[in-house]
């Protein structure tokens, strides 16, 4: 079963891919609507808040996964899917749930802004460089033909140059940015949800004989990076509401990032789609009902 699985190909043909592409930059100017050069202003005024952020989401989220592999050794696809997901930088939906749980808005939007311009390089690295220290996955990226230039280009047009679009439609067309951001956010979120239904559906075979392999590892790692954001904010000694924020962050990923590199790079590859996948699914429903419960706490600063 591990070594089928680990050779396995999710199927999803071109134009689906392209689908995916679209849809994920539609996303990203979706959200780069609203934020402004203030927005970047906000966060290099408080370097503490701006550097924790930084570092749980693309330096302690990587080494908490890579521990984590280690300590329950999954099939190495699958462990290859994890550390896609903690290479990703933060889900766009992300402002919406801290803003849910009476978290840090301004800082939310302000470092998704930050994390996404960084992420062009961050994310390739991180994948290249915990794939690599781990045998059983570095076996897997010596069998593909990784080129980092291409990786780094396609994160750049897919989240880099739609955020840089964005913000000038907002910074110079305040109006229109007002009228698309109603429209974009919800139609291209509900066309990924729609993609993700399909991949499940033209592959449903292969998920029924693997969900057991997956599930636990999806709900445990988002789980460990929920409480990997909210403990370091803590230890930082910032306040409730930007540890709320930083958790939220920090366990919500670009998952759909992460699935586009893993058709475009890796084939498809069986473990990695399969995780990635569920982990799209699993991280907005973890996510809502954390917000849920933090809207209803009394704000106690």
């Amino acid at each position: 079963m591990q070594e089928n699985l680990d050779s396995l190909k999710i199927n999803f043909d071109t134009e689906g891919l392209w689908v995916l592409n679209v849809t994920l930059a539609l996303i990203m100017f979706g959200v780069a609507l609203g934020i402004t050069i203030d927005d970047f202003k906000r966060l290099f005024k408080s370097p503490k808040i701006l550097l924790t952020g930084i570092i749980s989401q693309f330096f302690l989220l990587p080494f908490v996964t890579f521990i984590f592999i280690k300590l329950v050794n999954p099939m190495p696809s699958i462990a290859l899917g994890m550390m896609m997901v903690a290479a990703c930088p933060g889900g766009n939906i992300s402002n919406f749930m801290t803003q849910m749980a009476k978290g840090n808005s301004a800082l939310s939007v302000s470092l998704t802004a930050f994390a996404t311009l960084i992420s062009v390089i961050m994310t390739p690295l991180n994948l290249e460089i915990w794939g690599n220290l781990y045998a059983p996955t570095a076996k897997i990226l010596q069998t593909i033909e990784l080129d980092p230039y291409e990786l780094v280009k396609l994160v750049t047009l897919i989240l880099g140059i739609p955020l840089i679009i964005g913000m000038w439609v907002r910074r110079y067309k305040p109006n229109v940015a007002d009228k698309l951001s109603k429209i974009l956010k919800p139609v291209s979120l509900i066309i990924f949800m729609i993609f993700i239904v399909i991949a499940f559906y033209d592959n449903f075979n292969i998920f029924m004989n693997y969900v057991h392999y997956v599930l636990i590892l999806v709900i445990a790692h988002n789980i460990l990076a929920l409480l990997t954001g909210f403990y370091f904010a803590k230890a930082m000694k910032l306040s409730y509401k930007n540890q709320k924020t930083l958790a939220i962050e920090t366990g919500i990923q670009n998952s759909g990032l992460g699935l586009l590199l893993i058709f475009s790079f890796f084939n498809g590859l069986g473990g990695m789609a399969l995780l990635v996948a569920f982990w799209a699914i699993w991280d907005i429903l973890s996510g809502l009902l954390l917000a849920s419960y933090w809207a209803k706490q009394k704000t106690a600063e």
